[in-house]
């Protein structure tokens, strides 16, 4: 096949990138031709809320990226569909994660699908995003409509989709591992060239930090004194999206400034494994989800996982098998940890990981977007 993707890629960093990357190199494993148009404009730098929306990495190689989309500008999006359109690829995906994006994506595909050859999935990260503004569900109906079919990798994503469409073709696929981030070290080692010291236990806390990722929550739940006699302190890795004085405060306010390691600049993929490798458990304390990538770099690193009772996070998460599912409450997430180190479950959670995680490679989402492209009557 001619597969076309559009969507984020390098020069930007990040989750996005990292994933439409990692499917093109699944489908060129294939023997399929692969192209990724990216942003030219991505966001107004006014709308990001990080220090920047580039990387500093080497290129991807071997990869045909074009920085053609500009996000804002309609005309651009006409141009953009019109070229994809004569090119005729047999496949366009497009990954949705933001309403924002609807208007840009949605134009884009409905000019695609005017060569009456191009079968258009989009991948769904939401559908209803976390943060609420006002017209996402208009925009959100907008690009729904302007597409063939569906790949959900949460069920919670997909049950949202009902919202907008019950006809169109659709499958339901968790995110696959993200197995691109570099080879598993000894745990001493990364504690080293991170410079932590070796007599402690470390939880990870990984990712973008927003409000509704619940570091608030787990901060709560570390002031529990049973957590600081095991000698347990978390990581928070990740770049703050948004002010992080409330943060500061509340590690100041609870006295656990002696626990808590920030490093909370972008964590390049590069050093990705250095994090992973020194911690001893994943922590997903979210107060809403859909799906999350970082369960997926920590299966690859074979880590535990704490993860909240939201969204598509427990069905990726076998409680008692490879970790636990929580309430999104402190007092939940402390009980668990403590539970976690004073029964000694690292090696048995660990071989889970082992385990479950064969059950999510690359090529079963290309099957799953391979039972969506036999055309079906669909609304236009």
């Amino acid at each position: 096949m001619h597969v076309i993707i559009v969507g984020t890629a390098y020069p930007y960093r990040g989750g996005l990138s990292a994933f439409n990357e990692r499917i093109a190199y699944e489908y060129q494993q294939n023997g399929h031709s692969v192209e990724i148009y990216t942003f030219s404009l991505q966001y107004p730098s006014f709308l990001f809320p990080g220090k920047t929306q580039y990387s500093d990495e080497p290129a991807p190689e071997g990869l045909k990226i074009y920085r053609k989309v500009n996000s804002c500008n309609p005309f651009n999006w006409i141009k953009v569909g019109r070229e994809i359109r004569k090119k005729r690829p047999d496949l366009l995906i497009t990954k949705y994660w933001l309403p924002f994006m609807a208007p840009c994506l949605g134009t884009i595909e409905r000019m695609v699908r005017k060569n009456g050859h191009t079968r258009v999935i989009a991948l769904l990260d939401n559908i209803i995003p976390h943060e609420h503004r006002i017209g996402d569900k208009l925009f959100s109906r907008y690009f729904v409509r302007s597409t063939d079919g569906f790949v959900a990798m949460s069920r919670s994503v997909l049950n949202d989709l009902n919202l907008f469409d019950t006809q169109k073709p659709r499958q339901f696929c968790p995110h696959p591992l993200y197995d691109h981030y570099g080879s598993l070290i000894a745990k001493e080692e990364a504690q080293r060239v991170l410079g932590l010291a070796g007599d402690s236990h470390y939880v990870l806390f990984f990712g973008f930090i927003r409000s509704y990722k619940g570091l608030d929550l787990l901060l709560d739940a570390f002031a529990d004194t049973r957590l600081k006699e095991l000698g347990v302190k978390l990581i928070v890795a990740g770049e703050f999206y948004g002010d992080p004085k409330p943060y500061h405060d509340q590690i100041e306010r609870l006295g656990i400034a002696s626990r808590v390691v920030l490093c909370t600049d972008f964590i390049p993929d590069s050093k990705v494994n250095n994090y992973f490798c020194a911690s001893d458990i994943v922590a997903q304390p979210y107060k809403t989800a859909t799906q999350s990538g970082v369960t997926q770099i920590a299966f690859h690193f074979e880590k535990p996982m704490l993860v909240t009772n939201v969204g598509g996070l427990p069905e990726i998460v076998p409680d008692g098998k490879i970790g636990y599912v929580v309430e999104p409450q402190p007092q939940a997430i402390a009980d668990a940890l403590v539970r976690y180190y004073e029964e000694h479950r690292e090696a048995d959670f660990t071989e889970g990981v082992r385990e479950e995680k064969k059950k999510y490679a690359w090529s079963t989402m290309t099957n799953a977007i391979a039972q969506l492209m036999q055309p079906q009557d669909t609304k236009k």
